[in-house]
């Protein structure tokens, strides 16, 4: 009788994790919508009477001989008045080094900075940011096509509010020719972007987006720049400053077009990665979290590791289902894989996920309702995703070698990546 009440609880938690997390954000997504979004227009009076600051955009690159090219030439027509872009060739084995030297010559406020070797994104961040005098930084990826007016929408950020240290921005999925790409175009609205929005309204963000975030130099100064061995650099950056007293902001507004994963091979190595560096960051920073001035980190905390206890029970679940179908267990253990009354609850509150999410991004991509019967069933697949990238990622995290450094790995950038392009 005992382990029944137990598995119905487990079960409870399985249904009800998911199902709260979905209308918090959804809620919170419509409060940031209509609070932040809603009726406001770019200030360039502010940015003239900060001076226009000079903006180093940076480009580390591994292997982007597909895309560098595309990238640093749109970057090089962008109308901000004050800006130069410093692209770093981390130890590429194609040809992105002669690559960049052609575009070198070419671009006249382009400069490129090659490292020997693999040294990973983070060290190729942090040698592009002492090599620069501006006092703001756009780190952008070596595939990311960034907005037009994605410099002036996130320096505002910087102007109003001195405490900002990282403004993180709007990306936008541009490999769309299979299934597999356009449900991701549906994922950074409905899943990504209405987590981005609701954790701006609570006042700290768990992880900015490695393609697109502006960076106030003084603040990277202040935490010692990017750590060399975490493996997603983007979300350690992103607790240093917030844990170090610096704010992290988002802007919807500025966006940014990149190439993502079109195969389930692809697509799980990203996911895991990014498991792994979520886990990486909680071990890294659970120990600071005891003082008390950290109280505003603890909601992201708290979430991410009941996350982590909801995919191994949601994997108990699943696997106690397939052994009672294939061998039938006692009574005490029975579990149904068949969805009931919550079941089909819970996919109906996907499905509004996904069309909430939808509604408030398709300001800013305008193609975006085409896609929603694609995108549709997404957050169905995002759980499941999440659940086993995260039970995968917990173990290695915990047997991973301390201090090892996190070098760069090529990604899976979409099928015939060069064909896509933001139409």
């Amino acid at each position: 009788m005992m382990m029944h009440i137990l598995i119905n609880r487990v079960q409870d938690f399985v249904f009800f994790y998911p199902f709260f997390m979905s209308y918090l954000w959804m809620i919170g997504g419509v409060v940031h919508f209509l609070a932040l979004e809603e009726g406001r227009s770019r200030s360039q009076r502010a940015l003239t009477m900060a001076g226009m600051p000079k903006v180093a955009v940076i480009v580390p690159c591994y292997n982007e001989e597909s895309n560098a090219r595309r990238v640093l030439q749109h970057l090089a027509q962008l109308g901000y008045p004050n800006y130069e872009i410093i692209a770093v060739n981390d130890g590429s084995r194609d040809r992105t080094g002669q690559i960049l030297n052609q575009l070198a010559a070419e671009i006249p406020h382009l400069t490129v900075i090659h490292h020997a070797k693999n040294e990973g994104k983070a060290i190729g961040l942090t040698t592009a940011a002492t090599v620069t005098d501006a006092p703001y930084l756009m780190c952008i990826d070596g595939d990311s096509l960034l907005g037009e007016d994605a410099i002036e929408w996130m320096l505002e950020h910087f102007i109003s509010d001195p405490n900002v240290g990282a403004v993180t921005g709007n990306p936008r999925i541009r490999t769309r020719t299979s299934l597999l790409g356009r449900m991701q175009v549906g994922e950074f609205s409905s899943i990504v972007g209405l987590i981005k929005r609701t954790q701006q309204v609570y006042g700290r963000i768990f992880t900015v987006s490695g393609v697109i975030t502006m960076f106030r130099k003084s603040a990277l100064a202040d935490v010692g720049y990017w750590s060399s061995d975490m493996l997603t650099e983007d979300i350690d950056i992103s607790w240093k400053l917030q844990c170090n007293d610096w704010r992290v902001a988002y802007e919807p507004h500025a966006l940014s077009w990149i190439l993502m994963p079109e195969t389930l091979k692809g697509l799980y190595r990203q996911r895991l990665r990014w498991a792994k560096g979520g886990i990486q960051v909680l071990f890294r920073y659970a120990g600071t979290l005891i003082r008390g001035s950290q109280i505003m980190m603890w909601p992201l905390f708290i979430e991410y590791t009941i996350g982590i206890a909801w995919a191994y029970s949601m994997t108990i679940i699943l696997l106690l289902g397939l052994v009672n179908v294939i061998y039938p267990l006692p009574l005490d253990w029975h579990v149904s894989l068949l969805p009931h009354w919550h079941g089909m609850l819970l996919v109906a509150t996907c499905v509004l996920q996904i069309i909430v999410g939808c509604l408030i991004d398709r300001r800013y991509d305008e193609k975006l309702l085409l896609y929603l019967m694609d995108t549709v069933w997404y957050p169905l697949a995002f759980w499941l995703i999440n659940m086993v990238t995260t039970v995968v990622a917990l173990p290695a995290i915990v047997f991973r070698q301390r201090g090892k450094r996190a070098v760069w790995t090529s990604p899976d950038r979409g099928i015939q990546h060069e064909q896509h392009a933001r139409d």
